[in-house]
């Protein structure tokens, strides 16, 4: 029973992700802009991070947001408990 709520809420957080992304509302993001920033200035030489740092904008956000899924996951299991 409490796999199939996961998946619910899990399933209603990638509805939303997926209809803000393509709202009409538009435009880039702070992610984005922030990674393309990196990238520009890793590319011209103004700064000399590894890959990861430069990209870091958008693994630390995914991060984010699976942690997010755990712990509202977590807080669900210990309320029902």
């Amino acid at each position: 029973m409490t796999g199939v709520l996961f998946y619910s809420i899990v399933g209603t957080v990638q509805k939303q992700i997926m209809s803000s992304s393509s709202s009409s509302s538009g435009g880039i993001g702070f992610t984005g802009l922030l990674t393309i920033l990196f990238i520009g200035l890793k590319l011209t030489g103004f700064i000399t991070w590894s890959w990861w740092w430069v990209l870091s904008p958008i693994w630390i956000s995914i991060l984010f947001v699976i942690g997010l899924l755990l712990a509202s996951a977590v807080f669900y299991l210990i309320s029902n408990k």
